[in-house]
């Protein structure tokens, strides 16, 4: 079979960040659904959380796929390679976070600060990403942050997994070598009472890069497949569907399983993590594989203007979906409904407010969601990002 050559940029794979950080939404936001669907769709719902190994797949892929062989481990690349990365995470997460403690102390919520006796220091840790490897810590400030220290982790990991594969050709070993590593530092420091560092064994595998590794590598597996392959020439759709049924799969088989106690999804109970870590992040790369290669109408669909531009704006919705910006929207929406109740009131209207049924507020908030999503995408993070890309950050000035 004739090989294509490979193209640079996949619109496809930037409408599956939508897509991921959509499944994530509706994960926590299951309960507005309870009671009108069956127990065993409500427990699938609730393990839609699947969106964060779509995002770990997709970076493990899309890095190696940037940098494989464009990476050298040379001080200068290295400094290059990290202020990318930044440029791409940091500035929202960063202005949000600083948004989160602020908002914690003007209303003395406890969402960003109560962790810690000393909030200033929770906010380094916030800042630092740190308090992911703290079971205690680990949803402070932006709750669903703690990805991010998964993500980074990974960031500065990866030209070392690379230039690791390149020299010995052991890709799978280091996943291997990476979740023993995090098991030794569960037996070293689980005893201990120092906010969960390392806390336990399930802290360890759901929330760390030690226990989540192997969905970067099976991003990493895939790119290094089409890297060494190439693009085959054919239009036919043999995995790409047959891979997305089995995504959803995998939390109604989560759903199905007992939540430890102290936990709060089938994703924590130990076949849980199998599935999740492991099984789920292999189907999810050959998912990738066909949306790549198959030329079917899903593709077409997630590389539409609009997905992409979701894509795009989805680490903001990530970011905004869940704590102190959620709660502002609800907030806000609570006085409309009261404002329009008292409209009735004065005209002795005994009709609904549409803003009171919990699946329209839902739906309404995810819309309002995107749209502010997509504003400051285009007018904080796009722009930071191509002005920190361009700065001379952590780039050291040539000597004469």
């Amino acid at each position: 079979m004739t090989q294509q050559p490979l193209p640079k940029y996949i619109p496809a794979l930037t409408g599956v960040r939508a897509l991921a950080a959509y499944l994530v939404f509706i994960s926590h936001y299951d309960y507005v659904f309870d009671g009108s669907f069956p127990h065993i769709v409500q427990r699938s719902l609730q393990e839609f959380h699947i969106g964060v190994t779509i995002f770990f797949v997709l970076s493990g892929f899309l890095i190696t796929y940037r940098y494989y062989y464009n990476f050298y481990l040379t001080s200068d690349r290295f400094r290059q390679y990290l202020k990318n990365r930044i440029a791409r995470i940091y500035p929202m997460y960063f202005l949000l976070t600083i948004c989160a403690f602020v908002y914690d102390y003007l209303t003395r919520d406890a969402n960003a600060g109560s962790a810690l006796p000393n909030t200033f220091v929770l906010l380094l840790m916030n800042l630092t990403f740190l308090r992911g490897f703290f079971n205690d810590l680990k949803f402070t400030g932006i709750a669903q942050g703690w990805s991010l220290t998964v993500e980074e982790c990974f960031y500065f990991a990866a030209p070392f997994a690379f230039w690791f594969h390149k020299r010995y050709k052991k890709l799978l070993l280091q996943p291997v070598v990476i979740i023993a590593t995090g098991a030794l530092l569960v037996l070293m420091f689980g005893h201990l009472d120092w906010y969960g560092f390392f806390g336990n064994m399930t802290f360890m595998m759901i929330h760390t890069f030690f226990g989540r590794c192997f969905e970067f590598f099976a991003g990493i597996y895939l790119a290094l497949v089409l890297l060494n392959k190439g693009m085959p020439n054919g239009n036919r759709s043999n995995y790409t569907y047959p891979a997305f049924a089995l995504i959803f799969v995998c939390p109604v088989v989560m759903g199905l399983l007992p939540i430890p106690h102290g936990w709060s999804a089938g994703l924590h109970h130990p076949i849980g993590i199998v599935i999740n870590n492991f099984v789920l992040a292999s189907v999810i790369a050959i998912f990738f594989y066909g949306l790549i290669t198959e030329a079917t109408f899903l593709k077409k669909a997630l590389a539409s203007p609009l997905a992409e531009l979701l894509g795009k704006s989805s680490f903001i919705f990530y970011l905004i979906h869940l704590g102190f910006f959620r709660d502002l929207l609800n907030n806000g929406l609570n006085l409309l409904n009261d404002q329009v109740f008292e409209w009735y009131d004065r005209r002795r209207l005994d009709w609904h407010s549409p803003f009171e049924n919990d699946v329209v507020n839902l739906v309404l908030q995810f819309v309002l969601l995107n749209l502010i999503s997509i504003f400051l995408y285009k007018c904080i993070e796009e722009p930071l990002n191509h002005r920190i890309r361009r700065s001379s950050l952590l780039i050291r000035p040539k000597q004469r």
